[in-house]
């Protein structure tokens, strides 16, 4: 990238920073709080996203990908995609409802259900970090906004 290519990219992003101050806060908090996790999860033998899944089989196991799917408010293809990858690994199995043929249950294998607490060490010192310069007050603000501007996005 030239020097002028640079200064005009920067030049767009202050843009973005100012006629967009709340969306581009929230895109560059949520680029930002994904790289981070990334790593950490990395340590764990993870990307990013698919922990969300196991963590929803460690509540309930044996969930159909429609379930999934709903549950984290992601589209069929992402599950599938994030499920296959998790079954390579070995973290999870996969066989069709006995109820309908159709449908694909997914359920932890043993080293899915061994990899847990490392997982929550992951999200727990991801959550450390984040509200790190946070007060009481500031976190139960920040989460409070952030469930009406979803509720707002998902309406």
């Amino acid at each position: 990238m030239k020097n002028g290519d640079n200064h005009e990219a920067m030049e767009k992003e202050i843009r973005a920073v100012t006629q967009f101050p709340v969306s581009f806060s929230i895109f560059s908090l949520a680029r930002s709080h994904h790289r981070a996790a990334g790593q950490l999860l990395r340590e764990a033998g993870l990307y990013p996203g698919q922990e969300l899944i196991l963590m929803q089989l460690w509540h309930r196991d044996g969930q159909s990908q429609n379930s999934l799917s709903r549950s984290l408010r992601l589209d069929h293809s992402t599950i599938a995609k994030s499920v296959r990858r998790l079954e390579d690994a070995g973290l999870v199995s996969c066989s069709r409802s006995e109820e309908d043929k159709r449908v694909t249950l997914v359920s932890l294998t043993q080293a899915g259900r061994d990899i847990e607490s490392r997982v929550n060490q992951a999200w727990s010192k991801m959550e450390e970090i984040t509200i790190e310069n946070l007060n009481d007050e500031e976190k139960a603000l920040f989460v409070a906004l952030a469930k009406k501007i979803t509720a707002v996005l998902e309406d």
